[in-house]
């Protein structure tokens, strides 16, 4: 608090001031100047301070609505107030510290005091010896120690005077300090009230600026809650802002977004579409490769079939004719048969069908002409119409003028009406897609005009129409344009496909010539004149409100001028009914209007609906009325085409031409088109013959005059005349096998002669597809769809890539998103000629080709020109280096043959040249070569098709490395020999050394195509040294493949005594040993007296200690002992090589699974014999039957029928199926060998078969002996301490036998585990042996450790064959820990090894029960109350328990002899039992009393207290133990019992533990009566002990509990209520009772709190001591006497 004073206030300087309180601590020289004062005068001028210790504590933004007087009257009382407190808390705090260093000298003065007299004591201890020793001396006379020791003693008693003195002044300035710290407390006691004053001035203080501090906080949380209201306030207002905003942007968003959608709709259709067109044209092309490379393998097929094809046509044609003669004949001979003249008949049919011809051509010329007329007149009507516009406006049209224009004008549309009529409504409406199939050629008749024809026709007027139209066109251009410029673009914007008429575009036309007449015919006059025409002249003429939107607004300034020759009005009558509710004028009447003047009208529209709209604004005028046309057109879209038919000409084969068709968009709207190609017609033969000019068809005419009718319109062919056929693919599929090349056409030359003497010369198939399908030679271009726009045109390319020579034709519809736009067809046809030179063999086979090998074949180009024609035979660059033709260039002379030689010679850079063409993978080759002739765009191609293979012979490795070989062995190394080619090759290995040997056939053989051959080389050393030497490996076409090989010879530096080692027969389960050296041989490095062991070249060893290690494979049947050792020059060391033969778990296995099977088919056959033997019971009786009639029957002379076997076959076909159904019902499965695990019976039983029935078996095993290079002990060796190349390799034969003896118990298993057993239990395990052998066989044993866990209880003895012998063997563990240790058994010719194991544990069982304290609180005599608490096995073994009580135990009474517990001097009593029932049962039972507790599991034990008579001190100890003597847990148990269901607990004890086993009945009789009659108050004492400490006693409290016992006998009241009587006197001796009464439930407790505050004039050694009654009310009335006694204590820790 000084320091927040401080901090707040700080302390001005005072001045004059006498009595200034020190600021630290005060000094004795302080008090001695201040004794004249008192402590009055500290405080005497405390209200003499200035007032400048006031602060402001007010701000004066936290100001509030009050009184500014009363402010600062509240101020000044609280400064001056808090200045009085301030100073007055200073003065109490240095009083305060001044009372402390008082009180600190006190203690200072006692410490020195003590300090002082504990050195006296020691002095005159000190004194006290040296008296003693100066009488022993001057006994002993020892004068010299006497006078030294006087002198000590001497000195030691002026110290001691000193001392003495010391202490008498510390003393007294004890006195003093002491008598200062009374006074210092004597003033503090005189300043209590105002300290507590002070404090309460504090506390004011604190609570006042406390409350400001809550006034500011409050009023900074209103502020800022304003300031929040305000942010919040505008936050709202922005966020309301960004939410409009961001409203109006998700509007847009969504509009965009809708946009977008619609937009990524067509352009997923479009992506789609292009994705299909794209994979359709991969699709295609890969069918395209695909089909050419197999046309070129089956070309000489198809030519074959094609001519088989065009045999098969001519022969039906043939008969065809020959069938219509025939018919000719049939009629005419009916005809004759009639009467009638044949031959004039049919010359008339001919005739007639020849003036038929000739009137639908006169027709055809007819229309043509009408056509042209009509083209003519139109033009000449458009053009005069033009300069008459003009003129009318340029010059004034005279009246005869326009009377003559206006009779041509009548004259011209009779003309009109004469020519073309109007046509049918049928033909008007006919679909624009729909065109005529039929030729030129045809003869049919039709009364519609061709659209195509027509363009044909006015193709070739164009040049002079343009002419025409260029030469007719006036070139004076007007001041001002007109809407009449418009008209002229539309009529100069017709083109080829607006000549056709139709009907409604006639009449169109004639009304409106009519209109225009009559509007020139009329006339007015106006001022004595004639007015032809209206008076008023608008400018525009026709107020045209084009292209609108609805919803817009258009605003059109008309002028009327007046053209009349008078003075002149006009007034406004009103506007169509049409435009009334779109169209507003704006028009002031101007008055009387001179000639010439002009007015201004304001027309205003507002479209509401997408219709075109069509009135006119009416007015009237002195002259009459008039009006101005108004015209609304929506935006449309208007698309046109430059032409609609492409003719490509005639190109040869293997061109590509480009045309464009240019499509406009004439209207304000845009629209997407899409080109699409219609259905395709049917392919045609075209044959190209010089007869075929004839029109009329003889019998002996050539097949192209045949064909030509194929051009028909399937309509005009007659069923009864098929002289028209068209060649489609299904009669090709019919005809002839497919075809395999649809880009290439096929062409076949044939000359032969009919029976006329016309040949057919040559014919070409053309356009025949593999699939089905038409190639199109004429195709769209890249662009197939698109988007026009307004008023903008896009141009189209259409390209026609011929293949196969003839005409071609292809319609191109051309579709729009715009339903009002109608689709527009254009036609496109071209004609290709085939080429005039081709190849005989189009593909030439080379077949199967080597590198670096020439092949040669020859090429033959035949000729159809009529000329000689220069050819040029090209190789592409990639096999310039591999392919030559010689020569490359000749001349090839008409209709003949040239020859080229082609020569082949494949390089091994052909990979790498030719990547495109080649396959690495399959070697296959396709070389495209192409033949220039000269004056043709087109080459003739031709394919060379060869699979080029290498004749490589490889090694699997380049060098076989043989490494270190021994003198004393061979390396044997297997290579790989492959052959890379495609056809087989001789081999030979050639020039071999000695020292190798290759296998197999000596290194001679033959490979086939892509053979590997595995050759074995054995490399054998014959000295140490390095051998490098090269194996030639020559192949059939001499070239060689060399394989390079070393190799080193090594001598080691230790030798085997013996390198094989022969076992002999070893049992099954036994071993055999074999002994051998290691010797070091070394010891002399002299090469040239003996060999020396060496490393190839490399240098001699020195000579010293080796080391050598055996390494044994890993699952083997051999051990080495010992497997490394140390051998010393000169010396040999021992090796033990054990084999020790064993089964295979495979054969096992096996074995047992045949043993299930066998036992399978036992059952089976014994359910087999049981059905056959109830078959035959049932059988036997009509046997019996049989038999009498057989004796009969021989008895009469008749024989009895031989039936051998019947009765075996009846009861074999019953048994069968019997024995059947079984089978059907459960299917035996054999067992799956990995199945079956080790250990199990059926592993056990294959086993023993195996042992039993096993046959000798021979193994061999090879194992290395690594040596080392130097010693290992020698530490500056740097070297490795085994060397590699100085192994040994030991050899080792090992036969295996069956055994004589084999275990039978456990699964034949010869490890006996004991598994984990409790320390010191014994368990015993039985092993069974038995002798398969066919002698007896006398056992022993080897000796177990005596002082080890395991034994073997019997002896052995002599086993007899097929007997058996049982070993008898226990494990008693005596430490918790594992043991191990083999016993063998053996005999004269086996042992056998058991391993016996075993592990000892401490059994870990817990108990539950936590404290060791079972307490069964209160229950009702002769009732029971149970408590279960539980034991848990942590151990993985079963152990066994047992409880025991101690008040069963025998032993029970052998503590009587101890103290009671209130004379005992043990705060606890030493006896653990308590009281005991009357009727000699246990009070403590316990269930179970033993048993066993599984691994992991628990056991519940329940123990029962059942008492019966009523006491509060039964007690009992139970233990539990294990079967080891271990115990698990004590329990100590506790209980009372009451006869009543209420009872009070807690306070100090008033009687022992122990009680009397006499019952009550043996009392006296009246002592008993007298009990019954007035039972006294049962005595309860209840002690309270108050502390006192720091100068004030604290409360003592106690509580007692009062409870009711819950019971199931029938009581008058279930629970029970208490009541505090006398509670007067209680609160008189300061005791208080809380609560005073209640009740209590049956089964609960409730505390009462008794508490003890001394009271006024308590002295401290006095005992307070009340009784009161305390009254239970439950099934009876209890009353309880309780004695309250309280003092009080000094000491904390007391009592």
């Amino acid at each position: 608090m000084e320091d927040s004073i401080s901090e707040n206030f700080p302390e001005a300087p005072i001045s004059g001031s006498e009595h200034d309180a020190p600021q630290t601590t005060w000094t004795d020289e302080d008090t001695e100047e201040e004794e004249d004062g008192t402590w009055e005068d500290v405080f005497k001028n405390a209200d003499d301070f200035p007032v400048d210790y006031s602060m402001d504590f007010e701000d004066p933004e936290w100001e509030v609505s009050e009184s500014r007087g009363m402010k600062v009257d509240v101020r000044e009382k609280s400064c001056v107030d808090s200045t009085w407190m301030f100073k007055l808390r200073k003065n109490l705090d240095q009083l305060d510290s001044f009372y402390k260093q008082k009180e600190l000298n006190v203690l200072k003065a006692r410490e020195e005091l003590k300090a002082c007299r504990l050195h006296l004591t020691e002095l005159e201890k000190e004194r006290d010896n040296l008296e003693s020793e100066i009488e022993r001396e001057k006994q002993a006379e020892n004068s010299a120690a006497v006078f030294r020791l006087r002198a000590r003693h001497k000195c030691l008693c002026a110290q001691l005077q000193g001392e003495e003195e010391l202490e008498a002044h510390l003393a007294m300035v004890l006195q003093e300090h002491e008598l200062e710290l009374c006074e210092v407390e004597v003033e503090l006691g005189r300043f209590l009230s105002l300290r507590q004053e002070v404090e309460q001035e504090e506390k004011n203080f604190q609570a006042q600026k406390q409350e400001k501090h809550n006034q500011r906080i409050q009023r900074e949380k209103n502020i800022a809650k304003g300031a929040r209201l305000r942010a919040l306030r505008a936050k709202n207002e922005q966020e309301m802002a960004l939410q409009e905003q961001a409203e109006l942007d998700q509007r847009r968003r969504d509009q965009a977004l809708a946009g977008r959608r619609k937009a990524v709709v067509f352009l997923k259709q479009t992506l789609n579409r292009m994705r299909q067109k794209e994979a359709e044209r991969e699709e295609k092309k890969k069918e395209l490769m695909k089909r050419r490379m197999e046309a070129a393998v089956s070309l000489k097929a198809n030519i074959a079939a094609t001519q088989e094809t065009l045999r098969v046509r001519q022969a039906k044609e043939k008969a065809r004719l020959q069938k219509r003669r025939e018919d000719e004949n049939r009629r005419r001979e009916s005809l004759q048969q009639a009467g009638v003249n044949s031959i004039k008949l049919m010359h008339l049919q001919k005739a007639q069908e020849d003036l038929h011809k000739k009137q639908e051509e006169f027709q055809e010329r007819q229309k043509a002409r009408r056509i042209e007329i009509v083209s003519k007149l139109l033009l000449e009507e458009e053009m005069k119409e033009k300069l008459e516009k003009r003129q009318a406006l340029l010059f004034p049209p005279t009246p005869p003028h326009m009377t003559e224009s206006a009779a041509l004008k009548r004259r011209e549309q009779r003309l009109l009406k004469s020519i073309l009529p109007p046509p049918p409504r049928a033909e008007r409406e006919e679909s624009p897609t729909r065109r005529s199939v039929s030729s030129p050629f045809s003869s049919r008749s039709d009364v519609s005009i061709s659209p195509d024809f027509l363009k044909d026709e006015r193709r070739k007027e164009g040049g002079k129409t343009v002419e025409e139209k260029g030469q007719q066109e006036c070139l004076v251009q007007p001041e001002f344009t007109g809407l009449w410029d418009r008209k002229h673009s539309d009529y100069t914007g017709t083109t080829d496909e607006d000549i056709p008429l139709k009907a409604a575009h006639l009449r169109s036309m004639k009304t409106g010539l009519e209109r225009s007449l009559a509007s020139k015919a009329g006339k007015k006059s106006a001022g004595g004149k004639e007015i032809k025409g209206p008076s008023f002249v608008s400018k525009p003429e026709i107020v045209l409100f084009k292209d609108f939107d609805v919803g817009k607004t258009y605003k059109k300034k008309v002028v009327l001028t007046n053209v009349s020759h008078a003075t002149n009005y006009c007034r406004l009558l009103g506007v169509s009914q049409s435009l009334m509710d779109f169209i507003s004028v704006s028009f002031e009447p101007p008055g009387p209007m001179s000639a010439g003047m002009a007015c201004e009208l304001k027309a205003v529209f507002k479209p509401v609906l997408n219709e075109n709209l069509e009135g006119e604004v009416q007015f009237q005028s002195a002259t009459g009325p008039f009006s101005v046309i108004i015209k609304c057109t929506r935006k449309k879209c208007e698309m046109v085409v430059g032409s609609s038919l492409i003719d490509f000409g005639t190109h040869v084969v293997g061109q590509t031409i480009s045309r464009v068709i240019t499509l406009t968009n004439r209207g304000a709207l845009g629209t997407r088109y899409a080109l699409a190609t219609l259905s395709t017609n049917c392919r045609q033969l075209h044959h190209l013959s010089k007869n075929s000019s004839s029109s009329v068809q003889v019998p002996g005419e050539s097949s192209s005059v045949k064909l030509a009718a194929s051009y028909r319109a399937p309509e005009e062919i007659q069923p009864e005349h098929e002289s028209t056929e068209c060649i489609t693919q299904s009669d090709v599929k019919s005809d002839a096998p497919p075809a395999n090349d649809t880009s290439l056409g096929v062409e076949v030359i044939r000359a032969s002669q009919d029976s006329g003497g016309d040949g057919l010369e040559e014919s070409t198939i053309t356009g025949v597809d593999q699939d089905g399908s038409e190639v199109n030679e004429i195709s769209i271009g890249e662009v197939h769809e698109g988007e026009v726009g307004p008023f903008a045109s896009v141009k189209l390319p259409i390209v026609f890539t011929p293949t196969i020579p003839g005409e071609t034709k292809l319609d191109i519809q051309i579709t729009f998103s715009q339903l009002d736009c109608e689709a527009i067809v254009v036609s496109a046809r071209g004609v290709a000629e085939s080429v005039p030179v081709w190849v005989t063999k189009p593909s030439m086979d080379l077949r199967i080709c080597m590198y670096d090998r020439l092949y040669q074949d020859s090429i033959e180009v035949q000729s159809r020109a009529s000329t000689a024609l220069k050819v040029t035979f090209e190789v592409c660059k990639e096999l310039k280096n591999h392919m030559k033709i010689l020569p490359k260039t000749g001349f090839i002379q008409a209709k003949s043959s040239f020859h080229a030689q082609l020569k082949f010679l494949p390089r091994r850079s052909l990979p790498v040249d030719a990547k495109s063409l080649f396959d690495q993978k399959t070697g296959v080759l396709e070389v495209p070569l192409f033949i220039q002739v000269a004056d043709q765009v087109r080459p003739v191609p031709f394919t060379v098709h060869a699979v080029v293979t290498t004749s490589d012979l490889e090694f699997d490795c380049t060098e076989v490395d043989f490494g270190h070989c021994s003198v004393f062995e061979s390396v044997q190394t297997s290579i790989r020999l492959t052959n890379h080619s495609l056809l087989p090759q001789d081999f030979g290995f050639v020039g071999i050394p000695k020292f190798i040997d290759v296998q197999p056939n000596d290194g001679f053989g033959t490979l086939l195509p892509l053979q590997t051959l595995e050759i074995d080389l054995i490399f054998s050393a014959s000295k140490a040294g390095e051998y490098n030497f090269k194996l030639n490996c020559k192949s059939g076409i001499n070239r060689d493949f060399m394989l390079s090989c070393r190799a080193i010879g090594v001598r080691p530096l230790l030798e085997l005594s013996g390198s094989v080692v022969q076992f002999g027969g070893t049992a099954v389960g036994d071993h055999s040993t074999a002994v051998l050296y290691v010797v070091n041989s070394h010891t002399s490095c002299n090469e040239y007296t003996h060999a020396v062991p060496r490393v190839g070249n490399g240098p001699i060893p020195s000579v010293g200690p080796r080391l050598f290690a055996f390494a044994t494979p890993e699952n083997s049947e051999i051990t080495v002992t010992p497997a490394t050792g140390r051998v010393l020059p000169g010396q040999r060391c021992l090796v033990q090589v054990t084999f020790s033969p064993s089964l295979s778990d495979d054969d096992v296995r096996a074995e047992a699974v045949r043993l299930v099977c066998h036992s399978e088919e036992l059952c089976v056959q014994e359910i087999q014999k049981a059905n056959a033997e109830a078959s035959y019971s049932k059988s036997t009786e009509p046997k019996t039957v049989n038999k009498k009639e057989t004796q009969q029957d021989a008895k009469k002379g008749k024989k009895p029928p031989i039936n051998h076997g019947s009765g075996r076959l009846s009861v074999r076909e019953k048994g069968s199926k019997t024995s059947l159904t079984p089978k059907s019902d459960s299917p035996f499965q054999p067992p799956n060998p990995a199945d079956i695990q080790k250990g199990s019976n059926e592993y056990a039983a294959g086993k023993a078969s195996l042992l039993r029935c096993f046959k000798e078996r021979y193994s061999r095993y090879v194992i290395p002996c690594f040596v080392s290079n130097s010693d290992i002990t020698q530490p500056e060796s740097e070297e490795s301490v085994y060397s590699p190349y100085n192994t040994l390799y030991l050899e080792l034969h090992c036969p295996a036998v069956r055994p004589a003896l084999v275990v039978i118990s456990d699964n034949g298993e010869t490890t006996v585990d004991f598994n984990q057993v409790l320390v010191g239990q014994k368990v015993l395990k039985k092993v069974t042996i038995q002798n398969i052998s066919s002698e007896c066989v006398k056992l022993k044993s080897s000796l177990l450790d005596l002082y080890g866990p395991f034994s073997v209880l019997n002896a052995m003895r002599e086993v007899r064959p097929g007997d058996t012998h049982t070993l008898l063997l226990a494990f008693v563990p005596a430490l918790a820990k594992k043991y191990r240790e083999t016993l063998e058994v053996s005999c004269s010719k086996m042992a056998l090894e058991f391993t016996l194991c075993g592990e000892g544990l401490e059994p870990l069982v817990t108990c539950s029960l936590e404290g060791g304290v079972m307490n069964f609180g209160y229950v009702l005599e002769k009732e029971s109350a149970t408590q279960v608490f539980t034991l848990q096995n942590s151990s993985s073994l079963l152990v066994q328990f047992s409880v025991l009580l101690d008040s069963l135990c025998p032993s029970k009474h052998s503590d009587n002899r101890l103290l009671p517990a209130f004379i005992s001097t043990h705060s606890t009593p030493n006896t653990t039992l308590g009281t005991q029932n009357y009727s000699g049962q246990s009070v403590f039972t316990v269930s179970p009393i033993g048993g066993t507790v599984g691994p992991g599991k628990s056991q519940d034990i329940t123990v029962t207290f059942q008492p019966d008579h009523e006491s509060l001190h039964y007690r009992d100890i139970l233990r539990v133990q294990l079967m080891n003597k271990q115990t698990v847990c004590v329990v100590q148990l506790r209980g009372a019992a009451q006869c009543h269901t209420m009872f009070v607990c807690g306070g100090d004890a008033l009687d022992v533990c122990y009680e009397s086993l006499i019952p009550k009945h043996i009392y006296s009789t009246a002592q008993t009566e007298r009990t019954g009659a007035e039972k006294p108050p049962t005595p309860v004492l209840l002690t309270l002990k108050s502390v006192y400490g720091e100068g004030r006693v604290m409360t003592a409290k106690r509580e007692l509990e009062v409870g009711c016992i819950r019971t199931a006998q029938p009581v008058p009241k279930k629970n029970v209520d208490f009541l505090w009587e006398n509670l007067a006197a209680l609160q008189q001796h300061g005791f208080s009772v809380d609560p005073t009464k209640g009740s209590v439930d049956a089964g609960h407790r409730r505390s009462v709190t008794v508490t003890w505050t001394p009271p006024a004039g308590h002295l401290p050694n006095e005992v307070a001591q009340v009784r009161v009654p305390l009254i239970l009310k439950g099934d009876e009335t209890e009353v309880y006497s309780v004695t309250l006694m309280a003092y009080i204590s000094h000491n904390t820790h007391s009592g």
